[in-house]
Order: C-alpha cells, then structure tokens, then sequence
C-alpha cells in the first residue's frame, strides 16, 4: 500500500490526493508536520488567516503492532506563540489514518464564506459536508452527534465551541476506544487554526482497510518483542503508571520542593495528598462503577497509564484525569479537591481549551483579585463563561499572558506566549532549559529533563544543581522529537532509557518497516535536524535568543523551601542549540 498525502482546500472545497515523495519516507509524525510547515507556510503569516496551514501525521510506526505506537501530531504555526507548533495526543485516530494509507493530511485555505463543515475519510473517498447542526457544540455532545450519524466505530478528530471561537487555546480532541472526545492534541492554539478554517470534526471509518505493510516482518515480531520487555520490566511503566496514572508524580515532585503552587509563588502544596494518585486510585475504588486506573488511551498501549474518574454514583466524571491538568487546576490554584479538578477538566474538554494554559491563565486571574485562591467553585463558574463567549471567557481563552495583559500582572509563568507546565524551573534547573530553548514555548514534553532530575531514569543529575543541565536538556530535545516522529508514547523512554535492548527494538522495527539503518547515533541525528529545523522557522518568524529566556521573576524571586532562583545564565542557555 503506498502512502498518500492528502490535501484538503477550504478555500475552494477541493480535495487532492498525491503520492508521498521519497523524501517523506523516514519522516512521520512531528518530523512531517514540521517539515511541511517549514517549507509551505509563510513564517510571517497571521496563524489564523488562510496562509497557516493545519498537519495531521501519523508516527512511522504507526498502525503496527508496536507497542505504544499509537501517537498523533498536529501541526501548524501557533496563534498562542506565533511559533512552529507540533501538538501530540494519544487517541484512535492516528492508527485508523495510518490504516487508510494516509501519511498525512493537510488542511489548507479558508472558507469565503462564515460556514462549518465535517470532512469524512474512509478507505474510497473524502467528503467534505456542511453541518450548521455541529455549530457550538461542546465535544461530548458532537461526540453522541457522530455516533448516531456515522456509527460508533470511527475517529473523530474536533474542536469545541473555543475553536470556532478562534480562541488561543484551543485544541483538537480525538476520541478513545471508550469514545471519550478527550484525548487533546492541545498546546499552542490549534484548535483555532482548526476553526480558521471552517472545520468542525474530521471523521475518520478504517472500515476494511489494509493493514500497515511492514517488509520484515519477523524481524519486527523480534524488534517488538524486546521493547516490550522493556516496557513491562521497568518499574516506572510497568509499576507506577498503571497503578497510580501520571498523577503519581504529585507526591515526588512536591516532595522535591518543584511542584508550583498559587501561581508559582510556591514549591510545595499542603493538600498535595489529596490530589494525588494515591488518592486518585483509593477513590477509583471506592467509588466502583466505570472507574478505573490503567486505562489505555490507545490500541496497542501496554504502559495504561490513563485513567477513568467516577462520580460519586461511579459514572464517568472525567477520562482522563491527568498530572498536569491535576496540578494546572489543583495546586497551582490551591484547590485540593479531586472533584472539582475533574469537573474543571471537563468543562476543559468540552469546550475545547488546553488545561495547562487554563490553569496557568486562572491563576494570573486569581493573583489579580479576579478569583480567589482555593476558590473552586468560582473557578467552575469563570470557566462556564469560555463556551458562553463572555469578555471573561475569551480572556480566559486568550491564555496566561493575554490574561496578565488585561488585568496588568507581571508574574505570568509563560515562555514565548505559553504557560508552564507542572515542574517549577526554580527546583529542577533542567527542565528550565528546555522551557527556555524549545522552540514552542514552555513545554515539558518538548525535553523531559524530569526522567534523570527527579526519577532518576536514564542518570542521576542533582535537580537544584547547574552542572550539566544544558547537556541533558540538548539530549533530551533531540530524543523527544524523534520519539514524537516514531508515533510512540514518550512514557516508553523511562524503559528503553535504562534498558539498551528496548531502545534497540525501536530502531529495529523502524528499519524492519522502511529497510532503512537507523541506530541510536543516527536516531539522534534525526531528532537535531528536526529541532533545526522549527528553530530556522522561529528565526523567521522573529524569534530571536531573547525569547530563548524565563519569566523575569523567576530570576529574583525566591522559590520556598529551597528558596532557590533560575541561575543558569543566558549564555549557557544560547549553548543549547549551537
């Protein structure tokens, strides 16, 4: 089966199929989406005008058998940021693309006219068709919508009302096997880009189509095989994960002094216990009903560290609940009740906004007075308002800096226009280089320095040292985007980083697949010119070292109770990528 690049035209509704060059071969998921934003569209374009353009890519191993392969990357540049942006989410519709022999599918132009459309993929055609009884639909409902029109087996691929909207964050949701519209390819606005082009939900019907060729399939049965012992021999993926989800990282990042508490004026939460996955999974169980802890977000996913939070009467309250949402709306807002998280982070999904740029932008509104600490009942409500249209829901869904710039606050936790995630930089020096240098703004996936700082998965590195933290966040960013190019969940580093027989079955696999010769040199390679390249569309754009830098605040404001600063200097920070 040949793979195909899909174009998808809104300004003149024309749909082009072509083969894939030989140059897009090796490239999948991130690679691909950056590759095509680097070389199509205009650095300098207004991201929510008909020149930026929306990527959807499959990983090179998706649609196999690999375990943990199941990734999908969303690309375009970002109205959040004004950078390059690729954002990731787990899901069922990156292996039902990889299914139809699609490597990528690119939305492009701009509709003339104030019209909503859904775009329908299946094995024999693409159709696009006007669907005015999608308009402002919240994703669960326009979920229930496509299963009654389409039937319960498809992928859906959606924004909510804050995309239509053209808020800056939004994001683009993909359901679950559950049909759960929440897995969110969420940072950086896309879902506005989604919206600027008049698209409410891809759906995507696999129905009777060919499995993925794979040239050596025995070689890949054995590549498999020992990525999967990895996997299941590692404490993190096997052990921690299922059992307590990505929210067990409360306790040990809170224990470290690192977890941002009251808009980062803290590094330690009081009523961390109560939020964490511990407690999560004691609640699962006592509550009984849907609940559950290692849940999978995708086919194929062996490490399950999802989960589905019940309400009191065991229905479904949220799935998934979490770390970073967790934290977002919990202790950064000093909000110490599972509960309310979960509704928050419904509301999220439903109206279609990134929780970690939420969270960051209802803690600039509470230290304006706006809300107060703790108050979570008044955060429920604040965020009502985003689905309503309201000036305060649209500030809210303008993000942290846009709600600082309302309401004149200097202390916003954000890095090129976008909020921080879940580890304070102050406690953990290295996670504070990849939130300087990434190329998208501040983002912890983007170079997971957490695994060796605090985990001590792939090294053992002093968190609230400077020694070699310029170092592991360089190797870090070059793991990351090849894993996001693979299509692989990036919680499978934690094995294959302690384990050289994993890390081998990746490489194994892949050229099993295409015939090619990767190894780990080569493996790091790939992920360099990637980073090379977002950063060469940056320079473009405007970005320049200054932009490569942390809130001001953080370095002279003290973080209790290590009271430390951010100490690593802008020169070394300037190493990074050189």
């Amino acid at each position: 089966m040949s793979e195909k690049i899909v174009r998808i035209n809104m300004s003149n509704l024309e749909v082009t199929e072509e083969k894939a060059d030989e140059k897009y071969k090796l490239l999948g998921g991130r690679a691909l989406t950056s590759t095509v934003i680097k070389e199509e569209v205009p650095a300098d374009c207004n991201p929510l005008r008909k020149n930026n353009k929306i990527i959807i890519a499959p990983g090179l191993l998706t649609g196999t058998s690999a375990p943990a392969s199941g990734r999908l990357s969303i690309g375009g540049k970002s109205p959040l940021t004004g950078t390059i942006k690729e954002a990731n989410a787990g899901g069922i519709c990156s292996q039902k693309l990889a299914r139809l022999g699609i490597k990528a599918l690119i939305l492009e132009g701009q509709p003339k006219e104030d019209k909503i459309y859904t775009i329908k993929v299946t094995k024999d055609s693409i159709d696009l068709e006007e669907k005015y009884n999608f308009k402002n639909l919240g994703v669960y409902q326009l979920m229930d919508d496509v299963k009654e029109t389409y039937g319960d087996k498809v992928g859906m691929l959606a924004i909510g009302p804050a995309g239509e909207m053209l808020m800056q964050t939004a994001g683009i949701t993909n359901n679950d096997m559950d049909n759960e519209p929440s897995r969110y390819a969420a940072r950086g606005g896309l879902g506005a880009v989604m919206g600027s082009k008049g698209v409410k939900a891809i759906i995507i019907d696999d129905t009777d189509a060919p499995k993925v060729e794979v040239k050596d399939e025995k070689t890949f049965k054995q590549a498999r095989k020992k990525l999967q012992e990895a996997i299941k021999n590692h404490p993190v993926t096997s052990g921690a994960l299922p059992s307590y989800g990505t929210a067990g990282t409360v306790d040990p990042i809170n224990e470290s002094g690192g977890l941002p508490t009251e808009n980062f004026k803290f590094g330690q939460f009081e009523g961390a216990s109560n939020v964490s996955g511990a407690k999560m999974a004691e609640i699962v169980e006592q509550r009984g009903g849907k609940g559950k802890m290692g849940h999978a977000c995708h086919p194929g996913c062996t490490i399950r560290c999802s989960n589905i939070y019940p309400d009191k009467d065991g229905n479904v309250l949220c799935s998934p609940l979490e770390y970073e949402t967790d934290w977002a709306l919990g202790p950064n807002l000093k909000i110490d009740d599972l509960d309310i998280i979960a509704k928050l982070n419904r509301i999220c999904n439903d109206v279609g906004i990134d929780t970690i740029e939420t969270g960051c932008t209802i803690g600039v509104l509470m230290e304006a007075g706006v809300l107060s600490f703790g108050d979570g009942e008044g955060a429920i409500k604040a965020l009502e308002e985003v689905g309503k249209g309201t000036p305060l829901g649209r500030i809210i869904g303008m993000g942290a800096v846009g709600a600082g710039n309302a309401y004149g606050i200097t202390r916003v936790p954000s890095v090129k226009g976008q909020g921080m995630p879940a580890y304070d930089p102050r406690a953990m020096k290295g996670i504070g280089v990849t939130y300087a240098t990434g190329a998208m703004g501040a983002d912890h996936t983007f170079g997971y320095t957490i695994a060796p700082e605090i985990f001590k998965c792939g090294g053992d590195l002093d968190p609230l040292s400077t020694e070699g933290k310029v170092e592991a966040s360089r190797d870090t960013q070059k793991l990351s985007a090849f894993i996001d190019s693979v299509g692989l969940c990036l919680f499978v580093t934690f094995a294959t980083s302690d384990d050289k027989n994993g890390e081998e079955g990746i490489y194994e696999m892949i050229n099993a697949m295409y015939g090619s010769d990767l190894d780990t040199e080569k493996a790091m390679e790939y992920g360099r010119d990637v980073l090379k390249l977002e950063r060469e569309f940056n320079k473009e754009a405007g970005f320049t070292p200054v932009h490569d830098r942390l809130p001001e605040f953080m370095y002279d404001e003290e973080l209790p109770p290590h009271n430390e600063v951010y100490n690593i200097p802008g020169d070394d920070l300037d190493k990074v990528h050189q």
